[in-house]
């Protein structure tokens, strides 16, 4: 990976660079077909990459995975995250808002699992329901193999960017319901993230309010929120989620950067927006998730 100089915020950059894990293994999400797929999707593949910061740009998704990423044994603290990388329910950031995310999650000690969710939106469906249904079968088979991984199955997360922001919003506010017909007995297994990191999430509104498929309330999980002010997908987005954590008396916490833009990812700039990581693990060690146990 390409290590660019931004002064001190290199350093951040360089730490969970160097720490860079080889991912434990990869497993299908569905054992057979994925729910609705009906073989009209082509094949899988990396589209050119496009701008001056290149982005791994994966589209065409029909059969989702999700790929362990562990941290040295020394630092392991038994959290997890299950990490939604964005890309408007078209592609896939897999880099920008994946594998880098996992690295640095490794660098605090934490098991991070990249979800490779369906794109792009399926025909006269939701644009969130195939990557919804992805998601919480996902987070049922991250915490069945809690013991396998060395996770402490109480201390699961779920980090999205963008649309995997507002995919990780709808898996931590619609876990009491399965989006699908359970399958297996994994399927059984409790689906709600024990926390969520949501960073310049989309979609979160209809109009002023909070979309019909976000639907915050008492048992939603703990959350963090980041947005940069001159993002084109307003900051309200973010805000008004927090809000509502607020009325619902769940602890949440919000940094609104007054630049950045969109799509920043973990990569440094020479805006403030660039310390989020930082302030994400300040906010799970102030929680107790980042303990060793």
């Amino acid at each position: 990976m390409m290590i660019r100089s931004f002064g001190c915020l290199s350093l951040i950059f360089v730490a969970f660079s160097l720490q860079a894990a080889e991912p434990l293994e990869t497993l299908r999400v569905w054992k057979g077909k994925a729910p609705g797929e009906k073989g009209d999707i082509g094949p899988e593949q990396l589209l050119p990459p496009r701008g001056s910061q290149p982005i791994q740009r994966l589209s065409n998704v029909t059969d989702p995975t999700i790929t362990v990423y562990k941290p040295a044994a020394d630092i392991a603290t038994g959290a997890a995250v299950l990490v939604c990388p964005g890309g408007g329910y078209n592609i896939l950031a897999m880099d920008l808002e994946g594998t880098e995310v996992a690295q640095w999650l490794n660098s605090i000690g934490v098991t991070a699992i990249v979800l490779k969710y369906r794109v792009p939106r399926r025909k006269n469906q939701p644009k969130h329901q195939a990557p919804l249904q992805d998601a919480q079968r996902a987070m049922s088979l991250v915490r069945a193999h809690a013991s396998q991984w060395k996770i402490d199955p109480a201390r699961i997360g779920i980090l999205g960017f963008s649309a995997g922001g507002h995919l990780s919003a709808a898996a931590a506010t619609n876990f009491e319901q399965r989006h699908y017909k359970p399958i297996d007995a994994h399927d059984q297994v409790n689906c709600r993230p024990d926390f969520a990191v949501l960073i310049y999430p989309a979609y979160l509104l209809d109009g002023k309010e909070l979309s019909a498929e976000i639907r915050v309330s008492k048992q939603t999980p703990p959350t963090f929120l980041v947005h940069a002010g001159n993002d084109g997908i307003s900051a309200e987005n973010s805000a008004r989620f927090y809000l509502a954590l607020k009325q619902a008396g769940v602890a949440g916490e919000l940094h609104i950067y007054s630049n950045g833009g969109h799509g920043f990812g973990l990569r440094p700039s020479k805006f403030a927006c660039s310390n989020w990581p930082k302030r994400c693990e300040a906010w799970l060690r102030t929680r107790g998730l980042l303990e060793k146990k």
